[in-house]
C-alpha cells in the first residue's frame, strides 16, 4: 500500500532519531503545510533574484537553494527540539519555522515584519487547512450550518488577504505636504534680492572620461580612451573578504582598482576637483553613475568631477555567503581609496602627456560623500593629515591634499572610530544635507559631525546644516531610487509621502552648487543663503527646510557643552537667567534612535502659570570681553518641540540701559519638529517618526538700533528672549553667538 506523506516522513524520522511517534497529520494540516511553504518559497525566489539576480542565471539558482536549504535545515533542528513541549505537528512547526525565517530574510523591517509573517502565516494556513479539505472532501456530511460557517471564515480569511495584498502593493498614504514652505516663511522685503540660480548650467562645454585598473571587472573602464590606472594594496584596511567575492570580481583586497568616472569642462583651467564617493548598496548594482546629475552640472560651472567606483566593497548576498562573511570595517578603505585617487590625479596633473596636465587645482578640493560615504569622506579628512594609520602606524601617509570641503548627503557617523574616537576636524567647511524622509540613515546623525567641526576665530571656514522634507535616501543617487530598502521590504514604505526625484536632485544641486561657490570659489555672495534660506527662495523648490549655520567668524557666548551649570555661559563671565520659565535646565539632544553627542538648554513656558509676568531667559554678558564691531549680528538656533509654530520677542540692551526689540517672526517662527513617516500607515508610528533639528537665526545689531536710535550696538550687554507671542511652549536653544558681517 502507497504511504503517505506523513507515513513516509515518519518512517525516515523513528530511524534517525527515537523521538514518540506523532499523530498522523488530517487533511488541513497537510494543506496548511503545503500552501504557508510555497508561499515562502515564491516570496523568497522574488527576494533572491532582487539580490543576486545580477549575477547571472547559475549564482541564482544556488543561492536561492542555499538558502532555502538552510532556512528548512535550521528550522528542522528547531522544531525537532521543540517536539516534546508542542501541541501541533512537526511537520506544521517546521513549515512554519522554515517560512518565518524566509519571510523575515524578505521583509528586513523590525518589529513590522514579525507583525506581517505572523499574519500571513495564519491566514495562508487557515485557508491551506480548509482548501486540503475540501480538495480531499472532507466536508461531505457536515450540516449546513457547519458548512456556511466555513464558507463565510474561508471569505473573510480570503478578502483578508487580498486586502492586505493591495496594502502591500500600494505607495502608501499623505502624499508629499510640506506645512511650511519656503515661500510661505520668508516673506518679508530683505528678501527682495534674489541671488542667481547655482543649479543652471554654467558657460563651460561638458567632457566626459573614464579612468580604471587594466584587466577590469567593469566595461566602462575598460573601454577605448580609459586612461589606466594602477591596483592598489588595501589589505590593511578592510577584512572578512570572502574567497567567493575574489572569485566573482577578479581580485581581493591586495589588487582594488582605482575606478572613476569624469566629468571636466573645457577649458584650460586649473579647475577645483571634486570627488564624490557612494555608500553601501548591492555590490553588482553599480552606484557610481548615480551622480551623473552633479558631474554635468558641476563640469558645466568650471570643476572637475570624478564619482569613484567603490561597489566592490558593498553588499553582496551570494559572495558574502548571506551575510556569514561580510566585508567588515571598510569605510576606512573606502576613505582611504579617495586619498589614493587623489594621488593619481597629482601625478596626472604633473604629467605633461596626460590630457589632465596642469588643470587640476588640488590645494582646492572638496570631497561629496552619500551614506556610508558621507562618514568616510570626513575619514578621508583625516586621514589627509595625519603621517601614519590611526589602527597601524606601520602604515604611513603622505599625502597632504588640499581638502576644503566636506559634503554629506544621508550621511552616518560614528560606524568606525579610529583609535576608538570620534573624527574632529578643524578648519574645514562641512555640509551636511539630510531627507526628512530618509527611511535607510533615519536619524540625522551627521548632526554630530557638524557639531564636532571648529575653525581658528577670523577665517573663511563654514559649515551648514540642511533638513529637507519629502527627500528620501536614494533618490539623491539616481540608481538608487525610491525606495530604501532591500527588495520585498521597500514596500512597506510609506514612499507616497515623497518628492519626485528630479526635485530632490534640483535641490541637491542647488545647495551643492552653491556651497561650492562659497568654499572652492570664494564667491561669498552664496554664503548668505545658509545664513538665511530665504535669500534662495526663487530657485530652491518650494518645499519646507530647516537649516542651521555657523562659521568662524562667529564668537560662541553659550554653546551649552562647557560644564554642567545651566547658569553658566560659554564666554567668561556670561551669566544665564531664567525667569518664570515652566522648565529650564540643559540636556544632550535626543535624536529618533539615540542620544547626540551634543547639548542644548531646554525652556519651557506657560504664560497662564506665571502670574501674568512674561516668561525670560537671558545672557547677561560681562563687562569686559565682549565688544561687537559695526555690522555684527546676534545669531543663535532654536529646535521646537511643540506640534505648533512658535513666536518670541528677542530684546537687546546696551551698559547705559537702552532697549531694543524685534520679533523672531520678522525671520520666520520656528516650525514643529518635522514628521517623517516611513512606514505604511497602520505601522507609521511603531518607530519615531521625528527629531529635534536647530534652525539658526540672524539678527543684524544695525536692525536693532533702527528701532531704537539710543541703543549702541558696541556697549551690548544682555540678551532676553521673551515667550510673549506664544502663550505655551517649549524649546531647545542652542549657539548663541555674535557674528561680524
Amino acid at each position: 500500500m502507497k504511504l503517505d506523506l506523513n507515513n513516509r516522513f515518519n518512517r525516515v524520522r523513528s530511524k534517525l532519531l527515537p523521538l514518540p511517534r506523532p499523530k498522523p497529520l488530517s487533511s488541513g494540516w497537510k494543506g496548511a503545510i503545503t500552501a504557508v511553504f510555497a508561499c515562502a518559497l515564491l516570496l523568497i525566489l522574488f527576494q533572491s533574484y532582487y539580490m543576486i539576480g545580477g549575477q547571472g542565471p547559475l549564482r541564482y539558482v544556488i543561492g536561492s537553494v542555499v538558502a532555502i536549504v538552510f532556512f528548512v535545515l535550521a528550522a528542522g533542528v528547531a522544531a525537532l527540539g521543540l517536539h516534546l513541549l508542542k501541541k501541533l505537528p512537526t511537520l506544521y512547526i517546521w513549515a512554519v519555522v522554515a517560512s518565518a525565517g524566509m519571510m523575515l530574510f524578505c521583509f528586513i523591517v523590525p518589529t513590522v515584519s514579525l507583525i506581517l509573517i505572523a499574519a500571513t502565516i495564519t491566514i495562508v494556513s487557515l485557508l491551506g487547512s480548509m482548501l486540503w479539505k475540501w480538495r480531499k472532501k472532507e466536508y461531505t456530511g457536515i450540516a449546513r450550518r457547519g458548512i456556511i460557517f466555513r464558507v463565510l471564515w474561508a471569505g473573510l480569511l480570503t478578502v483578508t488577504l487580498i486586502s492586505g495584498t493591495f496594502w502591500y502593493l500600494g505607495s502608501g498614504s499623505d502624499p508629499l505636504s510640506p506645512a511650511y514652505r519656503l515661500n510661505e516663511m520668508k516673506k518679508a522685503p530683505r528678501y527682495s534680492t534674489q541671488l542667481p540660480d547655482p543649479s543652471k548650467p554654467g558657460a563651460y562645454a561638458v567632457k566626459t572620461l573614464t579612468y580604471g585598473s587594466p584587466n577590469n571587472y567593469r566595461e566602462v573602464f575598460r573601454q577605448s580612451g580609459s586612461l589606466t590606472t594602477q591596483p592598489v594594496d588595501g589589505s590593511a584596511f578592510v577584512s572578512g573578504w570572502s574567497s567567493i567575492r575574489t572569485g566573482t570580481l577578479g581580485f581581493g583586497p591586495e589588487k582594488m582598482p582605482l575606478n572613476g568616472l569624469v566629468w571636466y569642462p573645457e577649458g584650460k583651467g586649473p579647475f577645483p576637483v571634486v570627488m564624490a564617493v557612494h555608500g553601501n548598496h548591492t555590490m553588482t548594482d553599480y552606484s557610481d553613475p548615480g551622480y551623473e546629475y552633479l558631474g554635468k552640472l558641476l563640469a558645466s560651472r568650471g570643476y572637475i568631477f570624478i564619482s569613484i567606483d567603490e561597489n566592490f566593497l558593498n553588499t553582496s548576498p551570494y559572495d558574502d555567503m548571506f551575510i556569514f562573511q561580510v566585508p567588515v570595517k571598510e569605510n576606512p578603505a573606502r576613505a582611504w581609496l579617495m586619498l589614493e585617487h587623489l594621488k593619481v590625479w597629482k601625478q596626472w596633473n604633473e604629467d605633461r602627456s596626460n590630457p589632465f596636465y596642469g588643470r587640476a587645482d588640488l590645494n582646492n578640493v572638496a570631497l561629496i560623500g552619500h551614506s556610508r560615504g558621507g562618514e568616510a569622506i570626513t575619514l578621508a579628512a583625516l586621514f589627509n593629515g595625519q603621517k601614519a594609520y590611526s589602527e597601524n602606524a606601520l602604515i604611513k601617509f603622505n599625502y597632504n591634499f588640499g581638502i576644503r570641503s566636506l559634503i554629506a548627503i544621508g550621511g552616518t557617523d560614528g560606524q568606525f572610530k579610529p583609535s576608538g574616537t570620534t573624527v574632529n576636524l578643524h578648519n574645514i567647511n562641512y555640509l551636511t544635507l539630510q531627507g526628512v524622509h530618509d527611511m535607510d540613515v533615519s536619524s540625522y546623525d551627521t548632526t554630530n559631525q557638524y557639531k564636532r567641526i571648529t575653525f581658528d576665530p577670523g577665517t573663511a571656514w563654514m559649515k551648514s546644516a540642511v533638513y529637507i522634507y519629502g527627500a528620501n535616501h536614494g533618490q539623491f543617487n539616481s540608481v538608487w531610487g525610491r525606495t530604501d530598502g532591500a527588495g520585498l521590504a521597500n514596500r512597506l514604505y510609506n514612499t507616497k509621502q515623497l518628492m519626485s526625484e528630479d526635485m530632490q536632485q534640483q535641490t541637491a544641486k542647488g545647495f551643492i552648487s552653491a556651497f561650492l561657490e562659497t568654499t572652492l570659489k570664494q564667491n561669498n555672495s552664496y554664503r548668505q543663503v545658509f545664513q538665511d534660506l530665504g535669500y534662495a527662495k526663487s530657485w530652491l523648490p518650494d518645499n519646507q527646510y530647516i537649516s542651521n549655520y555657523m562659521d568662524a567668524h562667529t564668537s560662541l557666548l553659550a554653546g551649552y557643552n562647557e560644564d554642567t551649570d545651566p547658569s553658566t555661559a560659554t564666554l567668561a563671565g556670561g551669566e544665564l537667567i531664567g525667569e518664570h520659565l515652566k522648565e529650564w535646565k540643559e540636556e544632550t539632544v535626543q535624536l529618533k534612535f539615540a542620544p547626540s553627542e551634543y547639548r542644548a538648554a531646554r525652556i519651557g513656558w506657560d504664560q497662564t502659570a506665571s502670574g501674568g509676568k512674561p516668561p525670560v531667559y537671558s545672557l547677561r554678558l560681562p563687562d569686559e570681553g565682549v565688544k561687537p564691531q559695526k555690522g555684527s549680528s546676534l545669531v543663535f538656533s532654536i529646535a521646537n518641540l511643540e506640534d505648533h509654530p512658535v513666536n518670541l520677542t528677542v530684546q537687546v540692551t546696551d551698559r547705559s540701559g537702552h532697549e531694543a526689540s524685534l520679533l523672531l517672526s520678522e525671520l520666520s517662527p520656528v516650525v514643529p519638529m518635522v514628521e517623517g513617516r516611513f512606514l505604511k500607515a497602520p505601522f507609521d508610528l511603531m518607530s519615531p517618526v521625528k527629531e529635534p533639528v536647530f534652525q539658526n537665526y540672524g539678527m543684524a545689531l544695525d536692525d536693532f538700533k533702527q528701532v531704537n536710535r539710543d541703543f549702541d550696538p558696541t556697549g551690548l550687554k544682555e540678551i532676553r528672549f521673551k515667550f510673549d507671542q506664544s502663550k505655551k511652549g517649549t524649546i531647545l536653544m542652542n549657539d548663541i553667538g555674535l557674528r561680524l558681517k
